[in-house]
């Protein structure tokens, strides 16, 4: 009888997944294609300097050549490329986590290809038709082709309408774009990923959100989604999805929409974009080699400026606690010679004891019970040309039960209207931990001009030349705005953190003589126009490759093909989670490697912690003092190195750091790289120790000669090779020959600074 019982409910349970399984939403759609060649005769159009060939053999196909033939764009014969759907989304929310359950209801796959008319006054060409749909309806579309905003472009707009009126269509909220791929296209990008490098095989969310905690690791994933809603994360939860890729055939395509999409390369014939609407914009970039396409994109999307010389002249340290134990730190780090350029201060405002660990007052002014004395402090680390930076985000929390706030930035924001609101029109509360925020309107402009006024007054007028501004991913998906020329909450919240970003720009801009830098952690699209600098987010004190040290270096891999130019993480990883199944707690060892990694970044920062008490500290004994005052000796001894190279982002939108792809697209190792390895410019090929207790490391090296760092020794490209890596000694190569690599050596040992 058990038996029988057990079998009927895997039966159950069998249809409900293999019912899962078929849902529209869950596939790739496909659907045939018609044509009525009267009004679309075979035949080529000319768009600015690219043709446009539809041709009706094989069923119909498009083809886009750019002027030396290269295919850059192609639909797959026979097929259709514009299809459309009736969907309602299901979005839930908890503690900047998104899910998004799809139900599409009506779906429109069968295409007609009717007209196609060429424009030669604007170079453009429109192809039109209708898309039939699963129960007897229709609707009408449109496919754009017109040259890009910039040189080496081309813009692909598709859109549809109602058939009796011509207006954009009411009824389809759903477009998708298919178009032609191959077994052996490899897709890299998609902003900042912190799981895979290559994502062909799967389907892509772009949707900014927190990153999650775990993010598949275990048990921390499945503790995180059974306490706390869903906020343990997955593979593609990002703080800074982009929707941009190139491939190892150099195609390379951007939306231009700011609502919810996804890319499915699911199958390996082709690609299938869906955006929310009735209306998908995408550019498409003509470039032969990774470095001309991050050339071209960065110039559409924005180049970050250069950074000031300070922050990357030296170790910025980040630590908690007031100003006696500031003080006795700055003491340990001067009697090693530690170069410093900043001390980042993230408990300048107060700290508090949550759910979570130790957090942070969000009422930005100093808290002088903390920080006594902060004045002479700041004049103090001023005269060794020593800055402060401080945290900031654009959300507030009622203070009233701080005995020591001197305004209550909340209780300001309430009274005047300056926070988001719910659908009831109150203001919008937002469960952080164990207390709630709300977020400053951005589409307000007195909000804004009141939260610059904040910045200016109580960030610069306490002495600091820098911040974190952290946050800008959670605007709720039912939130309303102020502004009633903004659009609504669905399409705002992935441009929140760009909007977030602007404010800080706005400040930097206001003083340019002080040398002021942001770093940031959400964005999108446009957000490198805006941001100083970024940082990978909230990483587990882990070595895991789904949310630990792992993680971190996928993170910046990838994040350097989507044009974030100047990113780092923090050095030791953030999230510790102390838990009767399993602590995670920085290890000294994670904290040593991690050290490593770091100083071949752009910036050397480290981070308590959310919980500094059960994380190894670099303060935390004299023999990681002594490492700390090392690694951060390394890392300036690479200062004249990376200037040139923050000098050539700011000109090409070429990454600091640099997945080794962009250099060597043609090998097909590089395309396996996520975590294992990374380069600093084009010099040098860095294989940080990732794994506990490893006392060696194996990477992979690109043709050419390659020069080991710490031996001297020399390997020949085009292979794997092995080395020891103990503690101080991560896999360090340079091309050989390499001036700047010649030098780094000299001043290792004019330093003494090799083992």
């Amino acid at each position: 009888m058990k038996r029988i019982l057990a079998l009927f409910v895997a039966l159950i349970l069998l249809g409900v997944g293999i019912g899962s399984i078929l849902r529209p939403e869950k596939q790739q759609l496909r659907g045939s294609l018609s044509v009525v060649e009267a009004g679309a005769p075979t035949g080529i159009s000319q768009v600015g300097n690219y043709q446009i060939e539809w041709n009706n053999e094989s069923g119909g196909q498009l083809t886009l050549r750019n002027p030396a033939g290269k295919i850059l764009w192609q639909t797959v014969a026979g097929q259709a490329f514009v299809s459309a759907a009736q969907g309602k989304e299901t979005v839930s929310e908890q503690r900047g986590m998104f899910s998004f359950d799809e139900n599409w209801q009506i779906v429109c796959t069968e295409q007609r290809v009717e007209m196609i008319i060429d424009n030669e006054a604007e170079q453009a060409m429109t192809l039109s038709g209708h898309l039939f749909c699963n129960n007897s309806q229709s609707v009408l579309y449109n496919l754009y082709f017109e040259p890009g905003e910039t040189p080496g472009t081309l813009q692909i707009s598709a859109w549809l309408q109602d058939p009796q009126n011509y207006q954009p269509s009411s009824k389809f909220n759903r477009i998708f774009l298919t178009y032609a791929s191959n077994s052996e296209e490899h897709f890299f990008g998609f902003g900042e990923q912190f799981t895979y490098f290559d994502m062909k095989g799967k389907k892509v969310p772009i949707w900014v959100s927190e990153q999650g905690v775990g993010r598949g690791e275990e048990p921390i994933t499945t503790g995180a989604n059974l306490t706390n809603g869903g906020a343990g994360g997955n593979a593609f939860t990002s703080y800074m999805p982009i929707p941009f890729y190139m491939t190892n055939q150099m195609h390379a395509l951007m939306l231009q929409n700011d609502g919810y999409s996804q890319f499915d390369l699911r199958r390996p014939d082709r690609v299938q974009v869906m955006v929310y609407g009735g209306t998908l914009i995408a550019t498409l970039f003509d470039g032969e080699s990774p470095a001309e396409i991050i050339r071209q994109y960065s110039e559409l999307s924005g180049r970050m400026k250069a950074l000031p010389d300070w922050v990357h002249s030296g170790a910025i340290v980040g630590m908690q606690g007031g100003t006696e134990k500031v003080r006795q730190v700055w003491a340990e780090l001067e009697k090693r010679g530690t170069p410093v350029s900043a001390f980042w201060l993230q408990d300048w405002a107060g700290q508090r004891t949550t759910s979570f660990g130790k957090q942070l007052w969000w009422n930005w002014e100093v808290d002088y019970d903390r920080y006594p004395g902060w004045d002479d402090m700041v004049a103090d680390l001023g005269e060794s040309d020593i800055r402060v930076m401080v945290y900031i985000n654009p959300y507030v929390v009622d203070v009233s039960e701080k005995p020591n706030a001197r305004r209550n930035l909340y209780q300001e924001a309430l009274e005047n209207g300056y926070l988001v609101k719910n659908p009831q029109g109150e203001p919008y509360l937002v469960l952080n931990t164990s207390f709630k925020y709300g977020m400053v309107d951005l589409t307000n402009p007195q909000a804004v001009f009141w939260l610059v006024d904040i910045i200016e007054e109580n960030v610069l007028g306490a002495g600091a030349s820098g911040w974190m501004a952290d946050f800008g991913e959670s605007l709720p998906y039912d939130a309303i705005v102020a502004s009633t020329k903004a659009a609504s909450a669905p399409i705002l919240h992935n441009r929140w953190p760009v909007g977030w970003a602007s404010v800080n720009r706005a400040i930097v801009e206001n003083h340019p003589d002080q040398e002021l830098v942001f770093f940031s952690r959400a964005g999108y699209s446009n957000s490198t126009r805006y941001a100083t600098l970024f940082w990978a987010g909230d990483q587990m004190v882990s070595w895991s490759a789904q949310d630990g040290i792992k993680s971190a270096v996928t993170g910046l891999n990838t994040g350097g093909l989507s044009g974030l130019a100047y990113n780092h993480s923090d050095i030791g990883g953030y999230t510790t989670v102390t838990n009767p199944l399993k602590n995670y707690h920085r290890s000294k060892e994670l904290l040593l490697r991690w050290m490593e990694l770091n100083a071949f970044t752009t910036i050397f920062r480290t981070h308590e912690g959310n919980q500094p008490e059960n994380n190894a500290q670099f303060y935390s004994d004299d023999e990681t003092l002594d490492a700390f005052a090392r690694w951060s000796k390394i890392f300036a001894a690479l200062f004249d190195y990376r200037k040139t190279l923050v000098a050539e982002a700011a000109e090409s939108g070429l990454p600091v750091v640099r997945h080794p792809f962009l250099h060597y697209p043609d090998d097909p190792e590089t395309w396996k790289i996520t975590s294992q390895q990374f380069m600093l410019g084009s010099d040098f090929m860095i294989a940080p120790v990732t794994d506990e207790g490893a006392t060696e490391v194996t990477l992979y090296l690109p043709a050419g000669e390659w020069v080991h760092i710490w031996s001297g020794e020399s390997y020949q490209g085009g292979q794997f090779v092995t080395v020891p890596a103990p503690l101080g000694q991560p896999g360090v190569f340079y091309v050989k020959g390499s001036p700047w690599g010649q030098d780094f050596v000299q001043k290792l040992e004019a330093e003494k600074l090799l083992p």
